[in-house]
């Protein structure tokens, strides 16, 4: 199939993209939110093209992959055509309600004609999705082999934008945490977080490729996932791949992710960082929760499983 998406969440367009199929990414000049085109520290199939908002007007495609309420409007008027009335669409809602937890309306809970795709069974619970067919497809994340050697004495935390998403994220956490033991941070927005929270400044580490960014993550002896309120992140699964044992909160999708083997789970913060001195005092243990923590991930998020949910989809939708 030949099918349209923007390039919004990074990791998880990276996933997508590495199907058997042919994407089509609208890009502009200045390659902002509405037109990144093919991502600049991703390693992405030449089937990921990029098209401008000209080219996608004379070009055929069999589906249309929406992930945020106002690209409706971008493809009626880059191409004239209406989703789910002239071509075939889907709505990839990434994120959990950002309104009342229960209460919040999707936007696309108005309609029929389509279909919602959550990434978590959490999220669809979570959501008001009103009359809108809805699935799950939960993360795939390629495989970056067993990079684990966990020779580093600290905890690794991957999060965009800590300042702004603030509690969402955690990073109050993060930032009590690094005041205990030693903790490095990877992704964007690190010079803000400098400023708010100068304990942390040597170990902050901005826009990794992604490459980079798993050699870097497996030197650490474990992985904190401090995220209060926010779809299952894929860094975390990512380290999961790894290698790295886990630690994290009682939150959304988090228990589904991690089992009692690798890692701990918990809203006690004081319980989290007893766990992370016991593995930095015990390589060994750590290493081992780490090793089931790589099980886990490639037995229920690889991108096998992603691929053939997502097959399974397209082909309904453009039946």
């Amino acid at each position: 199939m030949r099918i349209l998406i923007w390039h919004v969440h990074g990791s998880w367009t990276t996933s997508f993209v590495h199907g058997p199929h042919d994407y089509l990414l609208p890009v502009l000049p200045d390659r902002g939110p509405d037109g990144r085109g093919r991502a600049q520290t991703w390693d992405w199939p030449a089937a990921a093209r990029e098209l401008t908002p000209e080219q996608l007007a004379g070009e055929d495609f069999d589906a249309v992959v929406l992930q945020r309420p106002h690209e409706a409007g971008l493809l009626e008027r880059w191409t004239g055509r209406r989703p789910g009335r002239d071509v075939p669409a889907v709505y990839v809602e990434h994120d959990t309600p950002r309104g009342p937890a229960a209460t919040t309306r999707h936007p696309m809970a108005g309609r029929t004609d389509v279909p919602v795709v959550h990434v978590t069974h959490f999220n669809r619970m979570m959501w008001d999705n009103g009359e809108a067919p809805t699935e799950v497809v939960e993360h795939g994340v390629l495989d970056p082999g067993h990079l684990y050697t966990g020779e580093r004495g600290s905890l690794a935390v991957v999060v965009n934008e800590p300042v702004r998403r603030s509690r969402i994220a955690g990073t109050d956490l993060v930032v009590d945490l690094g005041r205990q033991l030693p903790v490095e941070v990877y992704g964007m927005g690190m010079a803000e977080l400098a400023a708010a929270a100068p304990h942390l400044a040597g170990g902050l580490h901005e826009n990794y490729p992604q490459h980079r960014l798993h050699a870097a993550l497996g030197a650490h002896r474990a992985y904190f996932h401090p995220y209060r309120w926010t779809s299952l992140g894929l860094a975390l699964l990512e380290a999961m791949t790894l290698g790295m044992p886990v630690l994290g909160l009682v939150t959304t999708e988090a228990p589904r992710a991690v089992p009692p083997e690798a890692g701990l789970l918990s809203n006690d913060p004081r319980a989290l960082a007893a766990q992370a001195r016991a593995w930095l005092a015990d390589p060994d243990a750590a290493a081992a929760a780490g090793s089931a923590a790589r099980e886990h991930a490639l037995a229920h998020y690889g991108t096998d499983r992603f691929h053939a949910d997502w097959d399974r989809i397209l082909e309904k939708v453009t039946a």
